[in-house]
């Protein structure tokens, strides 16, 4: 059990204990429920795709992007003609 304080903007830190166990980072959110009067639950947030970026980086593969020629776009469609 841990124990920590409410500040007087009513924010409550986690102890750096947990936060390095659940790998918690500044900036991620949480979910906060009331189970019942004192009694709360929180839920940390998962974005959609977070990491990805840091998997990419960490590709084994260096220089594997090529980008596509852009040479042609869709201005050089010609449009079909309606009969």
């Amino acid at each position: 059990m841990t124990t920590t304080t409410v500040s007087s903007k009513g924010q409550i830190v986690l102890p750096a204990r947990l936060r390095q166990e659940d790998g918690i980072r500044p900036g991620q959110e949480f979910e906060v429920e009331r189970v019942e009067p004192g009694a709360y639950l929180l839920r940390r947030r998962t974005r959609r795709n977070e990491g990805l970026v840091a998997l990419l980086r960490d590709c084994p593969v260096k220089d594997w992007f090529q980008p596509l020629d852009r040479s042609d776009t869709t201005d050089d469609i010609p449009a079909p003609k309606l009969t």
